[in-house]
This record gives structure tokens, sequence and C-alpha cells, in this order.
């Protein structure tokens, strides 16, 4: 299909209802229809699968577990168990102390945790539940239990991304000890919200550096484990409540993420509080991005990039070479988490494709400045922070893509127009694989790269009368 038949097919498929009108000089409100988020209490929840033996606990509805446990699970293709207050009625009216109380009892009971990650919901939130003080008087006569790390997740304040780094600080901020010796041993990883599979190539790079790597959270194991012959509650990985603790003896910390850069995380944090240097890089997607990080590996570590890198690095620009015919000039619509859609807007930069639209629920206020840092000519490109997929849809159909890339969410647009739609980040729901997308490192762009071209390779060869065997 040619660009001004899918404008034309994308203008016919827009929806009638626009976006924010003015009347009388006042802005109406307009309701949200599809957001381009999920909850920050489901974020919080898979983070906190990511430490070993730790139970995520919702204080809220049944209904909020049920939730994030369906999403998680058609997602990873794992079981995913939450537990939760299981506010009733009276609870709701008069307070949940004594429903969360109950469900903590019942989960160290049930679940022998070594952790629980306790996040609260937009129920509890909304009748000011004081959790701090119903915690006090849990651990009055249980100082020898599991610790209960408490993060405020309301989904009307943030999105899961939000939701996930919040957690994350908090068990940095709850667990992580100062050292009294200034012996330092060993890197801290912040990876943020990014595949079992791209955590085990991280892991993979630090080996191949010979240097320690404390990855906070892990789910590499916990979300993409192996077959079961029969049920395990909590199972094995993640990262070890010891080197929680100890990840305030180590030498420096990275984390991932430009817009992160600008927020408190649970790196600077940890910075703040047991002078570990924090180096705040983008999410390491594409050769650019991936240099950074190898960059600064080898000054903390001392050692020179391995070669099998440098060799993933020359094979990753052979590619695109290669590929160049089938990708440049293309124009993309990227949405998701802000520092998702950051590095891959820096990756789609360097083989020549033009981002025309880069949209996130997320309402930071740095996507924009962000993006700037990555890409050539940010007027090029159309920013949404806080975006609605009615929204996207909208601008697609006036802006010609060629090509999206995100999570299924966007499968209906993209459907709608005629355009292939790479998958990357998350939810993956009509897909198998998510948990095993590479995104990070050269290898991760090389597995982006050979789909992306792949995809418009398959739409010019569908859409050709003739159905060219070689293109």
């Amino acid at each position: 299909m040619k660009r001004a038949d899918a404008k034309t097919t994308a203008a016919a498929a827009a929806p009638v209802t626009k976006g924010k009108e003015k009347k009388k000089g006042k802005e109406n409100y307009r309701p949200t229809r599809n957001a381009c988020k999920l909850c920050a209490p489901l974020g919080a929840a898979l983070a906190f699968k990511g430490f070993s033996k730790t139970i995520p606990f919702l204080h809220g509805s049944q209904g909020c577990a049920t939730y994030i446990r369906r999403y998680l699970i058609s997602h990873y293709r794992e079981p995913v168990d939450i537990a939760a207050s299981n506010f009733s009625e009276e609870a709701a009216i008069f307070g949940g102390q004594k429903s969360l109380l109950l469900g903590l009892e019942n989960v160290c009971r049930q679940y022998r945790p070594e952790m629980i990650g306790l996040a609260t919901t937009c129920l509890s939130e909304t009748i000011g539940d004081n959790v701090p003080m119903f915690l006090k008087e849990y651990r009055k006569g249980r100082e020898d239990g599991p610790p209960v790390v408490h993060v405020s997740t309301p989904s009307y304040r943030g999105t899961h991304a939000e939701g996930f780094h919040e957690a994350v600080r908090a068990v940095v901020e709850s667990l992580a000890t100062a050292p009294e010796t200034p012996s330092r041993e060993g890197i801290n990883l912040f990876p943020g919200m990014v595949s079992p599979a791209d955590i085990r190539h991280l892991k993979e790079i630090f080996k191949d550096f010979e240097t320690e790597v404390t990855i906070l959270p892990d789910i590499s194991e916990t979300l993409d484990g192996h077959l079961w012959s029969e049920y395990i509650r909590m199972p094995e990985g993640g990262t070890p409540i010891q080197k929680i603790r100890g990840s305030g003896r180590a030498r420096a910390s990275i984390e991932f993420g430009r817009v992160l850069s600008g927020q408190k995380s649970a790196g600077k944090s940890l910075e703040e509080r047991a002078r570990v240097q924090c180096f705040s890089l983008g999410l390491p997607i594409g050769v650019s991005e991936s240099d950074r990080l190898f960059q600064t590996l080898s000054e903390l570590t001392g050692h020179r990039v391995p070669e099998r890198y440098n060799a993933q690095r020359e094979r990753l620009l052979d590619a695109y070479v290669d590929g160049h015919k089938y990708v440049s000039g293309a124009r993309a619509i990227l949405y998701g988490e802000e520092d998702l859609v950051i590095g891959l807007a820096a990756f789609l930069s360097e083989i020549g494709i033009t981002p025309v639209l880069c949209a996130s629920g997320s309402k930071s206020g740095l996507l924009k400045e962000k993006l700037s840092q990555v890409t050539p000519d940010i007027s090029k490109i159309q920013v949404e922070e806080g975006a609605d997929f009615s929204d996207i849809e909208e601008i697609a159909a006036q802006s010609a893509p060629d090509i999206f890339i995100g999570s299924s969410k966007g499968y209906r647009i993209a459907r709608a127009l005629n355009l292939p739609l790479v998958r990357a980040g998350f939810p993956i729901h009509d897909r198998i694989g998510g948990p095993r997308i590479i995104h990070l490192g050269y290898q991760g762009a090389q597995a982006l790269f050979d789909r992306i071209a792949n995809a418009l390779i398959e739409k010019r060869q569908s859409d050709s009368k003739v159905g060219y065997g070689y293109m």
C-alpha cells in the first residue's frame, strides 16, 4: 500500500471524536478511553517478583490482584502469586487495618517468604489508610519476621513504570546499609523494566568484564523459568536479600533511563545514603547507547571491552549497511514506557527511520527534552505525554506511518491501518516469547533491526500484485 492510500485508509478508520476541545474559553474534560499505560501497583508487583522469595502483596481489593496477575501471566507465561488484603465493604468504609494485618499473617504462615512487598492500591489510598502506622503495629513482637517493604502506588498518581521504579527504590531504602569500612566491591545495576532475556544478556556482559554484579531487580529466572513437576509458590531466582543489604558496599551503581536520570531513583538514593556513585545511562538500545554502557563498564572495571562485543558491534554495523535500502526513510510510531520509547527512538535514528510519533502514558515532562538528546531533529517528531491510544489512533491517521513499534496494546490500531506491528516492551499478550525478546546491547539491536527490516519487507511483498520472491 502506498503512503497516500494508507493515509486515506487511516482517516476512514479514525474515530469521529477529536481531542480536547475548547468551549467558551475553557478546556473540556476528556475521559480516558484506552490509556497508554497500566496501573502503578502492577509495576510494583513486577519489581517485587525480581527479589528472592518475595511475595507481592496489594493492600486493596481482590480485583486489583486478579487484574495484575492476569496481565503478568499473559505476558510472561508463568504462574504469578499475588496476595491481597481483600477489602470488604466494611474495610472500604472503616479502614483496612484489620484486613491488612490478617493478610500479612496468612501470607507469612502459608508462604514463609524472605520479604513481603506491600503496594497500596487506589482504594486504600483514597480512603486514607495510614499504612506505615499499621505496619508499626504489625511489627510489635514480630522482629524476627520477614521485612515488609511498603510503597505507595495509587494508579491515579502514576504509571506501571513509575510504580516499578518506586518499588525498587523502596526496597533499597528499606534494606541497603552504608558500609562501616570504605572497601568497595562489585557493581549495582538497576536495569528498569526490561525482559528476562535482557537481564540474562546483561549478566553475560558483566561476567565477561570479570565483575560481580547485583541486579536490582532480577526477573531472569522468576518470570522465565523452567518446567515444573509440581507447583512452586515462589520460584527460585531473584536478587538475594543479603545482596540487597550489601548494595551499599558496591564500587558504583549503573541505572538505565534518561527520564529516570531526572527523577529520584534507587541508584541516586543509594548514592546519597551510602556514597555509591551512580552512573545514569540511557537504555542501551542501538550502537550509540550501547557504546556508552561498554565505555562505562571499561572505565569502572579497568578491563578492555571483550572482543566478542566488538565483533557484535561490527556485525551490527554491517547489518545496518545491508538493510539500509529496506528501512531508510520509513516512518514509525513508537509508544510505551518513556525510557523504552527514548531508547527505541535513538536506535531508529541510527538506521534512518523517522519516529513521527513518540507517545507514552507517563507525564514526567521530560520526554521531549530527553528525546532531543538522542534524535537528530526533534522538530520532526510529535511527542505525546499522558497519551491515550485513542489519541495515538487519531495522530496515526494523519501522519502516514509505515510501521508501529510497541506493545500488543497497539495491535488494533495497526490492524485498522493495515500496517505491521513490531512488538517490544510490555505487555505482549498476542504472541509467544515476550520474556525472550532481547532489546539491549548490540545483540538486542541486531535482533530488533532484523525484525523491523523484515516487517517492512513483508509489508511491501504482501502489497505487491506480483508477489516478488526476491526483494
